[in-house]
């Protein structure tokens, strides 16, 4: 297996990355990369991130969660407060979010700040949701240990029963996390290794870029 996994490569070269090119602005640069993995018919879930937090044991730990907006220059997504990583990032409000695009040979890496939406927010997505997605913040108590689906199953038919013929309300414990970016790091594969690599960091009230080396 190792010499297998010695073998395993691909040369990069499906675009590039120069400073001539770059914005003043990283969320400029993040949506048309965005749009254009959105419209690239290889590229499923645009919007799946991996979130890394810092867990109460002190290990890093990264899981897929899905980015659901940008507002007011902060990433939202939604979540169960009780879950691994709302104690995570209950503990430690320092995390990094990261987008791949391979069919782009693309990535974005974010470092930022994280805090609660507001209830109403939380509210307000939560109704937009299916009905099946609503049952399920309801039925699954994340991150605890389950000891069969039948028992997870049984417990999203209870909450059928209960919630039947009337509207489902937001759970007290589940709602939207908002993350306040303070550096974005763009990477685009390149020939022989020599990666194009651009890392943004807020310098007072404007952004600076940098050119890393791959």
């Amino acid at each position: 297996m190792q010499r297998d996994l010695q073998n395993l490569r691909k040369n990069y070269g499906k675009g590039a990355l120069v400073e001539d090119s770059l914005p003043q602005n990283p969320y400029d640069l993040f949506e048309e990369w965005f749009n254009e993995a959105k419209s690239h018919m290889s590229v499923d879930e645009v919007n799946a991130m991996s979130l890394t937090t810092l867990g109460v044991d002190g290990y890093p730990k990264s899981r897929i969660v899905l980015l659901k907006e940008v507002e007011k220059g902060c990433f939202i997504f939604y979540s169960n407060y009780g879950s691994e990583k709302g104690k995570s990032m209950e503990l430690h409000s320092k995390v990094s979010i990261h987008f791949f695009w391979p069919a782009l040979e693309r990535q974005i890496i974010i470092k930022g700040d994280v805090s609660k939406v507001s209830t109403e927010k939380s509210c307000s997505y939560f109704k937009s949701r299916p009905r099946g997605s609503q049952l399920g913040a309801w039925a699954s108590n994340q991150s605890s240990i389950v000891k069969t689906r039948t028992e997870l199953e049984q417990q999203l038919e209870d909450y059928k029963i209960k919630f039947e013929n009337q509207e489902i309300p937001l759970p007290d414990n589940w709602g939207g996390y908002s993350i306040s970016p303070i550096s974005f790091e763009f990477w685009q594969g390149r020939p022989n290794r020599l990666h194009d690599r651009f890392l943004y960091v807020m310098n007072g009230s404007d952004w600076s870029s940098n050119r890393l080396a791959p």
